[in-house]
Order: structure tokens, then sequence, then C-alpha cells
């Protein structure tokens, strides 16, 4: 906008000093055709003067409309400013110049009020046979140029010419109607090219924005469309490696994590058998109290490397449905599961969001043998709310239950079961879907957990075609 209006400044003051150049050019040129009219009047004797202005007037169609009166005719100026005083001091300069003559009149006047000849006869009252004199053809607002000068005994030589630059003494105005047209017209297209290009990188960056967002829940979405400008090329190349990379670190690290877990459980079955061996029932005991203790970690180490594999197609599935099936199955390991609400289907990965919700209902019946689920759906958000009726958790350990094998009881053991990394596990998943855990203590006793998961979901587009960057 502001190079605009500058840009419209600096031409305006250019056109302003070209017009000046002209106008310059032009009287220059107009007062050397007036310094010769008069001149060759002056050059006449007196008794031919009105022969000479009688013979011109019957040709018609001159430039010049020439006639000597016996008084100097009265003439409404019009135009003023620097445009007309150029003029004005250009024909006195070329006539005390070029004839000597300095008491000289320089006037401009309108058509409609000029007049001519002694009787002051309006210009639009003179006779038929003036029909093709060139003053005829001035437009309502054309300026004509009027120089009188004395020429002796009681006579003044009256010349009148019509301005060749019509607009001369019209001050631009800075916005002018047209200028102003011109100026919202360009403005009006600058603004709007600099909108689609604005829109365009604008949609590419929001485009490569989601797809950051959908790397960080699902490392297994589908890679962006590489094609496109260079920058943006460049950019998608450069992110498709680096999910790449992810993808391989982290399989890398499922992998060998796996192995070693798997790996770990033949040698503590071999040191079992061998603990069984042993004379000493006290030493028995504790030895395989403490090779219990190794197998629950290396089956919790097992079982946090398959919570953490989300590679699976999202499916579209029932919550109340999935939440009926987990119900059924605490009932046969005695606990109760009470469900209210209904929520419509979401777009999710079956089988790991049925692990993480049941690691949550696990906890709710393991510690308040009663689970209440509470459904609550809308057009942004799902959200299910899950109390029990145990002991709650401390306000300051409740981030803390998140990490991995963290349990608040000591008493959990190998006999209650729990390696403490069911929460930890739980919130992983319900992260890569978009949502997020929230454990509050209830004030009555008991603990809420509070699953919000985003409507329509990271994985709402999986079964469309893969996401493209515009050109």
């Amino acid at each position: 906008m502001g190079a605009q209006l500058a840009s419209y400044a600096w031409w305006s003051a250019q056109e302003r000093s070209d017009q000046r150049l002209r106008l310059d050019e032009v009287s220059s040129t107009l007062a050397y055709s007036v310094a010769s009219t008069v001149r060759f009047f002056r050059s006449l004797p007196h008794s031919y003067r009105h022969v000479a202005l009688d013979q011109l007037r019957d040709m018609g169609g001159t430039r010049f409309f020439v006639s000597v009166n016996d008084h100097r005719l009265p003439v409404q100026d019009i135009g003023d400013g620097p445009e007309k005083a150029l003029v004005v001091q250009k024909l006195r300069n070329v006539l005390r110049r070029e004839l000597g003559i300095d008491a000289v009149e320089v006037e401009f006047s309108r058509p409609d009020t000029l007049r001519l000849l002694s009787a002051e006869v309006l210009l639009t009252e003179m006779p038929p046979r003036w029909g093709q004199h060139t003053l005829l053809t001035a437009s309502a607002d054309q300026p004509i140029l009027v120089v009188q000068l004395p020429l002796g005994q009681q006579q003044w030589l009256y010349v009148a010419t019509l301005m060749p630059m019509p607009d001369a003494f019209h001050r631009p105005h800075w916005l002018s109607a047209d200028r102003l047209f011109v100026l919202l017209v360009v403005l009006g297209t600058v603004i709007g090219l600099s909108a689609l290009g604005i829109r365009s990188a604008t949609r590419t960056l929001d485009r490569m924005a989601r797809a950051a967002q959908r790397l960080g829940d699902d490392l297994d979405a589908p890679p962006l469309s590489e094609r496109g400008p260079r920058e943006v090329a460049t950019a998608a190349v450069a992110f498709n490696r680096m999910q790449g990379r992810l993808q391989h670190q982290v399989d890398e690290r499922a992998r060998m994590f796996s192995a070693i877990s798997h790996d770990l459980k033949t040698p503590i079955t071999r040191m079992r058998l061998r603990a069984e061996m042993l004379d000493d029932s006290v030493q028995r005991e504790r030895f395989s109290a403490s090779l219990d203790e190794l197998d629950c970690l290396v089956r919790g180490a097992l079982d946090s490397v398959r919570g953490l594999d989300m590679h699976e197609t999202a499916e579209l599935m029932s919550m109340n449905e999935m939440l009926s099936r987990l119900s059924g199955e605490m009932d046969i390991l005695g606990g109760k599961v009470l469900i209210q609400g209904h929520a419509k289907p979401l777009m999710i990965k079956p089988l790991a969001f049925k692990r993480a919700l049941a690691n949550l209902l696990e906890n709710a019946v393991f510690y308040g043998q009663l689970a209440e689920v509470t459904i609550s759906d809308s057009t942004h958000q799902l959200e299910l709310s899950i109390v029990d009726h145990g002991p709650g958790i401390p306000d300051d350990r409740i981030e803390q239950v998140f990490d991995p094998f963290v349990r608040l009881e000591p008493s959990r053991s190998r006999h209650t079961g729990g390696s403490g990394l069911g929460l930890g596990i739980a919130r992983h998943i319900m992260q890569a879907h978009g949502g997020r855990i929230v454990l509050r203590n209830r004030l009555d006793a008991g603990l809420e957990v509070l699953v919000q998961l985003p409507r329509p979901g990271p994985f709402a587009d999986s079964n469309r075609e893969t996401t493209r960057l515009e050109r």
C-alpha cells in the first residue's frame, strides 16, 4: 500500500513536470505567432488595416481572430496559478524582445463570455459566415488567449486564439475521479494477487503443519507429496526423510527391546529350575521371589513394546460396543462396569484403543471393584469419564503414575499383578489418537479418569488419498 501510494505520487509529480515543459513549448510557439501577427498589422498603413481584416474574415477557418477596435474590450479573465503565469510571462518576454512592446494586456476568456469587435458582440452571436472560424470549435471550458495592445490614434489591436492545451489551467487533483479509479483498480489487483499468493503459501504451510501434527500422533502417517515449487518440494523431501528415520529408529528400538526381553526369559527359566533344587527352603523361596519379580519386569517390558505398537489400520468403531465387550471381560474377572451415554462411531485403531481402555478399566476395577463409565459426545470432542471408588492417588503423585514401572502401592506383587506400565501405555495410545488422559481425585473418594478425544480425530482421513501439497 505504501509503495503503491509512493509510486503514484512520483508519477503525478512527473506528469505535472512534463505538462509544464509542454506548456512552455506551446507558449513559446504561440508567442512568436502572436508577435508575427502584431508585426504584420503594425506595418500596414492605417487605411489598409481594415481591408486586410475583411479579407481574413472572408477566408474563414483561420487560427487567429484579429481586429482593430477603438477601445480595449473587457475580458472576464479566467485561470490562475503557475501555468497561467508561465504563458503570460512568455508572451510578454517575446513581444518585448521582438517588438519592444511593454504595454500589452494578456488575458484568458471562456468561449461563452468572449466579446469581439468594438460593438463587444459575444462570440456565440457572430453571423453565420463565421461558422468555420477556429474559435467557434472551442469547447465550453477551453481557454481562449486574448492579447490586446495599443496601436495609436485610439486603436487597439485585438488578437484571440485557442490554447492548444485545453486543460492547461485545470490544476489536476491529486486524486481525481479517473486517477482514483485507476488507483483502486491497481490496488485491488495487487491486493488480490497478494491474497492469492499468501493463501497459497499459508495453505502449503498449513498442510505441512497438519502433517507434522499427524507425525507426532502416528509415525505411519502417509508421506507428503514431493511435488510443487522447489522450496516446497525440498521441504517435503526433508520431512519425509525425517519421518523415515524416526520410523526406523523406533522400529529398531522396539525390536532390540523385544529381543532383549525375550532372550532374558530363557536364563530366567534355567535359574528358576536351579532354584527349585536348593536344599535351603528359605533361600529357595527368596530366590524364587526375586526371579518372579525379574520375570514380571521382563513381561512388563514385552507388554510395553506391544502396547506402543500402533502398526494397524484405523477403522470406524462403535465406542459403546467396545465398552460393552470390555464390561463382559471385567465381569469374568469379578469386576463391575456400568456404562451411561451414547457416542457415534469414531475412527480409531481398534486393538491399541481397546488395550488402553482395558488398562484403565482394570485399574478402576482393581482398586474400586466398580467402574462407572459416562460417555459425553459432541461435534468437537468425545469424552469418557471412568470413576472408581478406590482410595485415589495423592495429588503430588498424579503425574508420576504415568511413568514406566511406577507402582504407588508396594503390596502389588506378583500375586496381585501389575508392573506399573498400564497408565503409561494408555496415555501413549490416547495421545496417538490425538487425545489426552486427565486424572483427578473426587471429593467423596475415588479417582476419576477423563479420556478426551477430538472429532474427527487424526485418523479421520486414513482411508482417503495421501495428502498432497498444492503447487
